[in-house]
């Protein structure tokens, strides 16, 4: 443990549009079982909810979230509404529509624009909320096309006021450009860490003018959804020792280092790795431990 009492202030703010939410997050994709969507074993429900009121405790106010992360027993978005509901004022929850699955868990075929209404009513009744604060359009594959009338629709349901703010998700900058002459883009979430493929690019083109970047996966690198596993470089275990944290600690605290317009959305079930991810927020990486750590993300594939 990195501080006796962690608070995600400790990272710093960001806005996403006109809210300001501590740069330390939570992901929800976690909170549903042992390992993402069927696989695994369903998560305990006393102790999903213990991790969401752990992590307001903290001061978590940023949650990630999705109407398709569920497992066979638990929908993370359903666990939400059970530990937060009334949800405290300065609470921000994201959520992402596109991708869809059915009552098995099958994935089914990425929404069309006039499928994304349904979409955001789907988050809108699970989490119980007359209004989402921020939806990322979801896009599944790396070509522009159709871009314009999907985020076109979710502008449509933003000027309704069913929806705060948009953002998209695993987008590129010319995404982000094209977006931009439709809608207010307030925030990208795309693939990117210590270790993962980097994203240079999308990273400059949101700091121009103060998007926020939210990378997932900051913690799990190339492991993706099965997790960082036990295999961990070398120079990420040395600094973690001269921090006395984790290599998990040292992975959102080189993430949080990469811009103030970047931020971090770990997931987790377990009550006690919730203390210890914002506790992450508290570690200064010296310059020469920066360099080491990107020399690591250089020889990433």
């Amino acid at each position: 443990m990195m501080m006796n009492h962690p608070h995600a202030g400790a990272a710093g703010t960001w806005r996403l549009g006109d809210l300001t939410v501590n740069r330390l997050g939570l992901g929800a994709m976690r909170l549903t079982g042992s390992a993402p969507f069927h696989a695994g074993v369903p998560r305990d429900r006393s102790q999903a909810i213990a991790v969401l009121r752990r992590a307001v405790e903290l001061g978590v106010d940023h949650i990630d979230t999705a109407a398709f992360y569920f497992s066979r027993l638990r929908s993370a978005n359903e666990l939400i509404n059970s530990a937060l509901s009334p949800y405290p004022d300065d609470l921000v929850i994201a959520t992402k529509v596109g991708p869809s699955r059915d009552s098995s868990g099958a994935w089914a075929e990425p929404a069309r624009p006039d499928e994304l209404r349904g979409h955001v009513e789907e988050n809108l009744r699970q989490l119980g909320r007359d209004h989402l604060d921020l939806v990322n359009l979801r896009l599944m594959s790396r070509s522009s096309a159709n871009l314009a009338e999907h985020f076109g629709a979710l502008a449509e349901l933003r000027d309704a006021g069913l929806v705060r703010h948009l953002g998209l998700s695993a987008a590129r900058p010319e995404h982000l450009a094209e977006a931009r002459r439709i809608a207010p883009v307030v925030c990208v979430q795309n693939r990117w860490g210590v270790d993962a493929a980097a994203d240079d690019g999308m990273v400059r083109a949101c700091a121009a003018d103060g998007t926020a970047f939210v990378p997932f996966y900051a913690v799990a690198g190339e492991g993706g959804e099965a997790g960082h596993g036990g295999a961990q470089d070398a120079r990420l275990r040395e600094v973690a020792r001269a921090h006395g944290a984790s290599v998990a600690q040292i992975r959102l605290a080189w993430t949080l280092h990469q811009g103030d317009h970047v931020l971090a959305i770990p997931g987790t079930g377990d009550p006690a790795h919730v203390a210890e991810n914002v506790a992450a927020g508290a570690i200064r990486l010296s310059e020469e431990e920066l360099r080491s750590l990107d020399a690591l993300r250089r020889s990433a594939p």
